[in-house]
């Protein structure tokens, strides 16, 4: 680990998240991130405990000063969304991520730098290692599998925790608390298909889409960046079954990204139709984004030859597949007519994979409001019904709904404006946070959700700002003194 990232200030952060950095800890496997946390916890002497749903939850006593306080909850994630840039041969389950700094800014080399929610999680470890802070008792909940579906928050188990007061370290504007956030849900699509033969002499090319901006589901939604699978069927659509057999198609990294990348392989049935399609096409989409996709790569490359038979779609199937890949519902569905500027109901179309005669894609659907999100999972749904494809939503989570008189948000409103001269923002956010689902098993909780200013989560491009965590710090080490 570069020796800079460690100097930072201040250093308990930092070289707690440096440590972290160091332990793969993707949704879903989480055990060695979880058998890192426990012996942390022992070599503090602190006690931990697993629960039933796989999550750590951490108890501090209190400080001197602050023994006759009620307990607060300290809240973050373990996971993190492992994503690569296209072409960089980076192994997540061995690799640490490699960090350097870039002015005020540290960045990983090549992938996701796991600030979201790395620093949370890092900066609750600094407080349970501290000495010499003033704090009320601590229980520090580190959750399991967030970027995955918060299966760890949802199966929280009740009666472990007494707090009535949790800090979620999970948001990303340093000058801005939220207290509210989108619920959602994955639909799950599988499509059987016919496959036809096509001798391998035929014309064989991989059409690739990569160095888009992909980003948050959530948190970027509403910026029109480009999806890369939204675009591939595009182009596919612009050629047309007669003129390109699809063989193989693969997009999208993790099912709360926008998809950066994206390649199908392709039978070239009518070589000179598909140049002037492609080129025609290609051309159109650059001009549209060339503001906001300023690296887009759209290529058409030979393909490895392959000896005998390529199988691709039969062109009846290609079509229905790409006639509904093109008119699924993708990006913002409703802004919200309560809060301004805020994305109410949204979603985007995530992963696809296709060959050898079966097809699976997902998108995730967020919002506020329950019934839109049924109405937009819905509207993700039909065209794929239309199809004959199965398709199945998940069971979801739930919103967190503000309340409208928190304790801690009074408080902590009052601690920012005296730190730092002038007041914060306050409101809600349509990425989807764990508080409305660890509220299911501990109602009542008053809660809120801040932390340190982070770019570009759920990219390679994801960065965090170290004058931003110097001020998260101080915000949260003020606030447990006042607790």
């Amino acid at each position: 680990m570069p020796s800079d990232i460690r100097a930072l200030e201040p250093r308990a952060l930092w070289n707690c998240f440096a440590d972290l950095n160091a332990v793969p800890r993707p949704s879903k496997r989480e055990e060695r991130v979880v058998a890192f946390v426990r012996e942390f916890a022992e070599r503090h002497g602190l006690t931990s405990m697993v629960d039933s749903g796989g999550n750590v939850i951490v108890k501090k006593p209190a400080s001197a000063d602050r023994v006759d306080r009620p307990a607060v909850i300290l809240q973050a994630h373990l996971d993190m969304v492992h994503k690569a840039a296209n072409g960089l041969n980076f192994d997540f389950d061995q690799q640490g991520i490699e960090m350097w700094v870039d002015g005020d800014w540290v960045r990983a080399r090549g992938t996701t730098l796991g600030a979201d929610n790395g620093l949370g999680v890092a900066a609750i470890l600094a407080v349970l290692a501290s000495k010499d802070m003033s704090h009320p008792p601590l229980e520090a909940l580190f959750t399991i599998d967030e970027e995955q579906g918060m299966s760890g928050a949802l199966a929280l188990q009740p009666g472990l925790l007494t707090g009535k007061t949790m800090l979620n370290l999970d948001s990303e504007e340093d000058d801005a608390f939220t207290i509210g956030c989108a619920g959602g849900t994955d639909t799950l699509v599988t499509f059987e298909y016919a496959d036809a033969a096509y001798v391998a002499e035929e014309v064989f090319v991989a059409i690739k889409i990569s160095g888009l901006r992909g980003g948050h589901s959530g948190l970027q939604i509403h910026e029109g960046r480009a999806n890369a699978i939204k675009l591939m069927a595009r182009i596919l659509g612009a050629c047309g079954e007669e003129v390109v057999a699809l063989s193989s198609l693969r997009g999208g990294s993790a099912r709360n990204a926008i998809p950066a990348e994206c390649q199908a392989e392709v039978v070239v049935i009518d070589a000179e139709r598909f140049e002037a399609a492609f080129r025609r096409e290609v051309a159109g989409i650059q001009e549209e984004y060339r503001l906001i996709e300023p690296r887009m790569s759209i290529v058409a490359e030979l393909a490895d030859s392959r000896d005998g038979i390529i199988l691709a779609m039969s062109p009846n199937d290609q079509r229905s597949l790409v006639l509904a890949l093109r008119a699924v519902v993708n990006g913002v569905y409703r802004m919200s007519p309560v809060v301004p500027n805020l994305v109410e109901a949204s979603s985007n179309l995530s992963l696809i994979e296709l060959g050898n005669g079966r097809a699976e894609w997902s998108g995730l659907q967020r919002s506020s409001v329950d019934s839109s999100k049924l109405d937009v999972a819905s509207a993700f749904a039909a065209p794929f019904q239309m199809m004959k494809a199965e398709v199945w939503h998940a069971d979801g989570y739930p919103g967190w709904s503000p309340s409208a008189e928190s304790p801690i948000l009074e408080k902590m409103k009052a601690i920012y404006l005296d730190l730092f001269g002038h007041e914060v923002k306050v409101g809600a956010c349509h990425a989807g946070l764990e508080c409305g689902v660890i509220g299911i098993a501990y109602p009542g909780l008053d809660m809120i959700s801040f932390g340190p200013t982070i770019h570009e989560a759920h990219s390679e491009k994801e960065c965090a700002s170290i004058s931003s965590a110097q001020k998260f710090w101080r915000l949260l080490t003020k606030t447990l003194s006042e607790m």
